[in-house]
């Protein structure tokens, strides 16, 4: 039997995904699950200053070709920082630092400033995903080497990749989302049933008072968007960071917002909040994404402080819509303790690791079985102390 002649690829890598046609990565990016590695999301961020050279992220994306077929591609980004990941790594900066390493800069794979599971490297159907995979790790390998990048980091990775990785030789580091899963909720009284009496007032309650305060929530998707809305949404967005300071992370611009009508609103979803005396202009709006049976929360803000509105504008009203839409899971964003609280278990996902160190490795390797261990002891201790009537 003759033996077949190997495939012959060519690697390139580009700083702009406008190097690449829009069909042919979306080809790749929408068979799966995650909407953030999709052509226009990446090319938003690019196009409207969030992810450049001078906030600290610089898009450095890797293509692999047959001919002038895109048939594989991994986007990438070149770190001097660790802001904005929602993985915390300056512990190994510091070891870095301490062994006279310099940690930064560092290629990150990731979707920008997004805390949401699903990256991998996108493969057509019908590819050799071994030998692809293969491929990529190599030259991701020799990029890091040749320009001494410290490591490669893959962050908030698809459940279903990771072992894929962990076979090229990754580490997986453990992490923990709050996420919100439809146990086959018909209405919202069916969520809240779900709950132990004590936080089932508690929710009622807190609902009551947003209501009471002249406030109605609507949900706003489709024709309903505008590029007057998503501005409106980034001063909500922009006033929410600046509280923060440092830590809020205020990367996206106001053209972000505004891009991404009308070539992306068919993902967003706004939940606006209206007071009685001024029912046309939103005072307060999340801003949630949308694709197939996921939604995912992001940002959110409001001129007036009101209590309860965030619980209500973020969780509640988002978990209300879901419901109605046939959503499986909702996953809220990066934080907090109060999510617990309101029907998000905390919920496992992993980063990927890569140090060309081999002292880093060694440290690295020695200790993340611990470190990972105490990480699940978090998340079962947390998931014992749910409001529900028995453990989901």
């Amino acid at each position: 039997m003759s033996e077949q002649p190997k495939l012959h690829y060519s690697l390139a890598w580009i700083d702009k995904i406008a190097e690449v046609p829009q069909a042919a990565w979306d080809a790749l990016a929408l068979p799966l699950k995650t909407p953030f590695l999709e052509w226009d999301w990446l090319h938003i961020m690019e196009t409207s200053g969030s992810t450049t050279a001078k906030s600290g992220w610089l898009p450095n994306h890797l293509t692999v070709w047959r001919d002038r077929t895109l048939v594989a591609a991994a986007p990438l980004y070149l770190k001097g920082h660790s802001y904005g990941e929602f993985v915390f790594d300056h512990q190994w900066a510091e070891l870095a630092h301490r062994l006279g390493v310099q940690y930064y800069p560092k290629l990150l794979g990731m979707s920008p400033f997004t805390p949401a599971e699903g990256y991998r490297f996108l493969i057509a159907p019908g590819e050799d995903e071994d030998e692809l995979t293969d491929l990529m790790v190599s030259a991701i390998d020799h990029f890091c080497v040749r320009h001494r990048i410290s490591g490669c980091n893959f962050l908030y990775v698809d459940p279903d990749w990771r072992p894929v990785m962990e076979r090229h030789g990754f580490t997986s580091w453990l992490h923990h989302s709050y996420i919100w899963s439809n146990r086959g909720y018909q209405t919202f009284d069916d969520y809240l049933a779900a709950f132990n009496a004590n936080q089932r007032r508690n929710i009622k309650r807190e609902r009551k008072a947003v209501e009471q305060a002249g406030l109605r929530i609507r949900p706003l998707t489709g024709e309903e968007l505008s590029k007057s809305l998503l501005s409106r949404m980034y001063d909500f967005y922009s006033d929410t960071c600046d509280k923060f300071g440092w830590w809020g992370s205020k990367y996206l611009t106001r053209r972000f917002f505004e891009q991404l009508c009308p070539t992306y609103s068919h993902r967003v979803v706004l939940f606006g909040v209206y007071a009685e005396h001024s029912p046309q202009h939103p005072i307060g709006m999340s801003f949630c994404l949308t694709k197939g049976d996921q939604l995912y929360g992001r940002y959110w803000g409001a001129t007036q402080e009101f209590d309860n509105l965030h619980f209500d504008t973020c969780y509640y009203t988002p978990i209300e819509w879901a419901i109605a839409h046939n959503i499986q899971t909702f996953d809220p964003g990066a934080g907090g303790r109060h999510k617990k609280r309101r029907g998000f278990p905390a919920t496992p996902n992993h980063s990927l690791h890569r140090f060309y160190d081999a002292r880093l490795t060694q440290i690295l390797r020695s200790y993340i079985g611990e470190v990972n261990e105490m990480e699940q002891q978090e998340i079962d201790a947390i998931n014992q102390d749910l409001p529900f009537k028995q453990a989901p």
